[in-house]
This record gives structure tokens, C-alpha cells and sequence, in this order.
């Protein structure tokens, strides 16, 4: 495999938003012109804490109701009497207006609420960048106008070094119209899980490179000579393996899978952005891949599977390895003593380094956020709804009760430990328990618990050994790589790199389907490229180069 050059990538997370933290002394709409942001007129407001500060139990001085676009998730279907809506309720004197979207119907119905101006006030569940096209429309707030009334959200900024992930996403107007969640450590979920049991029987190690990955599988097949393929995978609705590939890109210095975002990657020794999909370090990556699928080491149905199919064929023993997360793999036990399978171990591995390093994307410590109506700075609870959301969402306090719930009622403490009471239980925890803490409760719920954790104390607090395991190597051997310049595409130029996105990023997907499957070979990577030449490849990077305000 060629040896290539490292490169900074950008997926999607490239656009989005921006905090200034001087924005606490007041934030300026044009420094030039003097312009004071987003003052509030609090002798019109209602319900606000004087003196708000980081760290205060946000308590409304009257009680408040505030619009929320509310995710309803078939794992845990709303109720009113939730624990967690009662508390708000009578502890902080907050209720809500709900807008009960279902899951699968949440982006249609938020998109269609915004374009009539029906918004609710708050909007979680919002990935950097959902927001952009909303922007031009006037009917989202500019929220960086208003951070300087969120002190834990500011303090959380500061204090974690997270400015610059923060500044990469600001809009071409200098401002940003979101807050993401926030982690303290990188919370990494995905890589590859692997029958430790096979790799203990052949005297393997984790593989630290993806080619030495290769090599192991190659081992594990001719030892087992009853799998059908030594690796299947799972995630392939719009695009061939897209968790995995999303987690192997950045070691090969591009953008693939559920990361491809915008489609560019940063050229460090061009200063400018490329076309991630017409590049020699994709192309590599594809490469890797389609010679896994040649040698029948890798399942080619895996690149089209449904998830189920994916998951019967590892737990029935057709395959070695597969694409994980924390949360699947408790299934794929799950499926394994289905079977009667006692002696099936699994384990996720860290992943594995590449050509080009041993990285991570920068950025990766923001979480799915909110969007806020810009009719809700026109209300008279605004200020403490700004003061709301900053404590339950920023607060170590809010974080805590939206994800573990109420002391003595949810879990207890165990010197610095906290325990869920024996009557509740979430995931492995208590897993024999009458009561889930989400679905009984309403807690450790991604409406109001954007982040699940934030702090690196919540973030482990319900993790089990071995996912914290991982999450500590990757962190210990992992690279984040730096955020590049950011694309700041004004409302004109946002609508015509999106129908140009749309078009390139589905010829990358069907010609990645095709090289890794063998469908197309790999010598007709010229002409894939001219393709996308012919869809407007250099148009598109061009403007995007522009927007970034770099090249030539």
C-alpha cells in the first residue's frame, strides 16, 4: 500500500457555528460600527434569576412554559407523569409546550415547522450543521448573540480548550445558530468488533494498523475454515459500510461513510481544499477495502446488508468481525446465547492506525445540540429560557439530573459512585430491573440530555469497564487532527454547493460500491474521476476554497 502524505480532513462538521467568549462582556454585532448583540431589556422579562452565575441551580422566579420540538423515540415513547417532567415542573418551575414529533418523522416535521414560522422555542436533537439551511429564512435565532446570559455553557468553552472547535463553525454573517453538546474527553463509539476467542486461538494481538487487520483476518480464515467470511458488516443504508469506513478515513488521510460530509479534505502544502472523493489518499481507502472483499475476506453482501442480516450472520458464526458500538455490542452477546453459544467472546478493538497516521477528526468532542425559534427572543421568558437551557444542558447539576435523575428516588451514591437504586435500570446496569431509567423515568433521554454526560465523570459514569477501556485507548493513541478553515458559504452560494454536493457526493457512492465490490476495477479510477469532473467537481471546490477564504 502507498505511502501517503497525512492530510487535515473536513466532513460535515466543517460549517456550523461559532462562540466568542468575550461575548460575557456583551458581544458585538459589527465591532466596526460599535453594534451591541443580542441585549435583553430585562425590565420586560419575567421569570429570570438575578445574578445568574455558573454553577446556580436555575430556579425561574415564576413559574414559565417554554415551546419544545420534543424527539419522541419508540424505545421510550413520551409520558407526562415522567419523573423527570414532574421535577422540572416543581423544583425549577419549568413546563413545556410540547411539539411530540416521531423519531422517523423528525427532520421532515422540524424542517416544515421552521418554513411556516411555527417553530417551538427550543429545539433539540440539532447536529452542526442541520442549521445552515435554515439560516437564509430569518425563522432560527442567532444564538451567538445571547451567549453572554449562558455562564456554564461559556465556563465549559473555556475551561475544556473547546474555542476552536467552537470558532470552525461560525456562518458568513460571523455569527452561529446553535450550541452543541459538549465533551470534556473525546467519547468515541465505533470500530470493529472481533471474536477475541478466534484472535486468543491464533495467538493474535489487536492489530495497531489496518494492513496488519488485513494480515489477522487472513489468519483467522484459514484457521476457521467453517466462516463463510472472516469479516461481515453492518450500517450500509446510503452508502457501502459507513461507520467503518468513517472510523478508517481519517488514518488515511480523507473523509468516507457517515464522515464524508461536505466531501473536502485539507491540503496543508496546497493551503486549499481538495475533492475528498476524486483524491489518491480515497482512493487508497477504497482500495484497502475492495482488496478485503477480492481476497474473500470480506462479506461483498456487507456492503448492501441490512443490520440484521449483518448481525445473524456474525452471531450464527459466518463471520469473525464486524462494525460495533458500545450499544451493539450487548446485542451481538445478546444474539450469541440465543444460539447457545457460551464460548463466544467479544471484543471491540481500538482502530487501527493507517497510511497517514494514527488520527482522529478534529472536533470530535461536540454533541447534537439545539436550535432555537428567533421568535422565542421576542417572548417575555426568553431570558429565562436562555438561563434554563444553560443550567440543565452546561450545568455539572443539570447534567447530572438529566442523565442519572434525582438522588434517593433514581440511583444513590456509593462513596464517589452513583448507583441506580435496584428497582431502575439502563443498559447493563441493573439489567433484571422493573423500571428503566428512560422509559419509566424520562432521564438519560437525548431531548434533554444532549450529550449524556459532558463532563469525562458523567461521560464514564454508565459505561462499563470495557467500553471504558476503549474509549481510553483511543484517547491515549489517537491524534486529533486540526480543524482546517472553515467554509462560510452565504445563503446564494450554500444553495448551489448543496445541489452540487448532492450530485457529486451520490456518484462517490456508487462508485465506492462498485470499486470495493469488484464491480468496477480499480483501473478505471481515472475515469470515475473525469466523471466527477463532469458533475462539476472543480466548481464546487473552487467555490468552496472561496467561501474558506484560502487558495488561490
Amino acid at each position: 500500500m502507498r505511502i501517503i502524505r497525512s492530510k487535515i480532513v473536513a466532513g460535515g462538521a466543517v460549517v456550523a457555528l461559532t462562540v466568542t467568549l468575550t461575548a460575557c462582556s456583551g458581544g458585538s454585532e459589527n465591532p466596526e460600527e460599535g453594534g451591541e448583540a443580542g441585549a435583553i431589556d430585562t425590565a420586560s422579562q419575567i421569570g429570570y434569576m438575578e445574578d445568574f452565575a455558573a454553577g446556580d441551580t436555575f430556579v425561574a422566579t415564576e413559574p414559565v412554559e417554554f415551546g419544545l420540538l420534543y424527539r419522541d423515540h419508540p424505545n421510550y415513547p413520551f409520558k407526562e407523569d415522567w419523573s423527570l417532567v414532574q421535577h422540572l415542573e416543581e423544583d425549577n418551575n419549568v413546563t413545556f409546550d410540547y411539539e411530540n414529533v416521531p423519531l422517523e418523522d423528525m427532520q421532515q416535521k422540524r424542517s416544515v415547522l421552521i418554513g411556516s414560522g411555527e417553530a417551538p422555542d427550543i429545539m433539540p436533537a440539532t447536529y452542526p450543521g442541520d442549521e445552515i439551511q435554515f439560516i437564509g429564512g430569518g425563522a432560527i435565532l442567532p444564538i451567538s448573540d445571547y451567549v453572554q446570559y449562558m455562564p456554564n455553557f461559556q465556563q465549559k468553552v473555556e475551561e475544556w480548550g473547546l474555542t476552536e472547535e467552537i470558532e470552525a463553525q461560525r456562518q458568513a454573517d460571523g455569527k452561529y445558530y446553535m450550541i452543541p453538546g459538549l465533551h470534556e474527553v473525546a467519547k468515541h463509539q465505533y470500530s470493529v468488533a472481533i471474536r477475541q476467542d478466534l484472535w486468543d486461538d491464533a495467538g493474535l494481538e489487536h492489530p495497531k494498523t489496518w494492513d496488519e487487520f488485513a494480515q489477522q483476518l487472513a489468519v483467522i480464515a484459514e484457521e476457521n475454515p467453517d466462516l463463510d467470511h472472516a469479516m461481515t458488516d453492518r450500517w450500509s443504508i446510503n452508502g457501502p459500510i459507513e461507520a467503518t469506513m468513517s472510523a478508517a478515513a481519517p488514518n488515511f488521510g480523507t473523509v468516507a461513510g457517515w464522515g464524508y460530509g461536505l466531501g473536502l479534505q485539507w491540503d496543508a502544502e496546497a493551503g486549499a481544499y481538495e475533492y475528498a472523493g476524486a483524491s489518491d489518499e480515497y482512493r487508497s481507502l477504497v482500495e484497502y477495502f475492495a482488496d478485503l472483499v477480492a481476497d474473500g475476506l470480506l462479506d461483498p453482501e456487507a456492503l448492501t446488508q441490512d443490520d440484521d442480516q449483518a448481525k445473524e450472520k456474525f452471531a450464527s458464526g459466518q463471520a469473525a468481525a464486524i462494525g460495533s458500538n458500545d450499544q451493539v455490542l450487548l446485542e451481538y452477546r445478546d444474539a450469541f446465547a440465543e444460539t447457545g453459544d457460551d464460548d463466544a467472546e467479544i471484543k471491540q478493538i481500538v482502530v487501527p492506525g493507517g497510511p497517514a497516521g494514527d488520527n482522529i477528526p478534529g472536533g470530535t468532542r461536540r454533541e447534537s445540540g439545539l436550535m432555537f425559534s428567533a421568535q422565542a427572543a421576542e417572548q417575555d421568558d426568553f431570558l429565562a429560557m436562555l438561563q434554563f437551557v444553560d443550567w440543565l444542558y452546561y450545568s455539572d447539576e443539570g447534567l447530572e439530573f438529566a442523565k442519572w435523575g434525582v438522588e434517593g428516588e433514581t440511583f444513590e451514591r456509593e462513596g464517589d459512585e452513583r448507583v441506580l437504586v435496584d428497582e431502575v435500570g439502563w443498559g447493563e446496569l441493573n439489567p433484571d430491573a422493573p423500571q428503566l431509567l428512560n422509559a419509566d423515568f424520562g432521564y438519560y433521554n437525548g431531548v434533554w440530555s444532549i450529550a449524556h454526560g459532558s463532563t469525562e465523570d458523567l461521560d464514564k459514569s454508565m459505561m462499563s469497564d470495557e467500553v471504558i477501556e476503549f474509549m481510553d485507548g483511543m484517547n491515549a493513541v489517537k491524534e486529533e487532527l486540526p480543524i482546517p478553515p472553515t467554509v462560510q458559504y452565504d445563503e446564494m452560494e450554500q444553495e448551489q454547493a448543496g445541489l452540487q454536493q448532492t450530485t457529486l457526493q451520490d456518484v462517490v457512492m456508487q462508485n465506492t460500491a462498485q470499486f470495493m465490490l469488484g464491480d468496477r476495477p480499480m483501473s478505471e479510477w481515472d475515469a470515475y474521476v473525469a466523471e466527477l469532473e463532469g458533475a462539476g467537481m472543480t466548481d464546487y471546490v473552487d467555490r468552496a476554497n472561496a467561501a474558506a477564504g484560502v487558495g488561490d
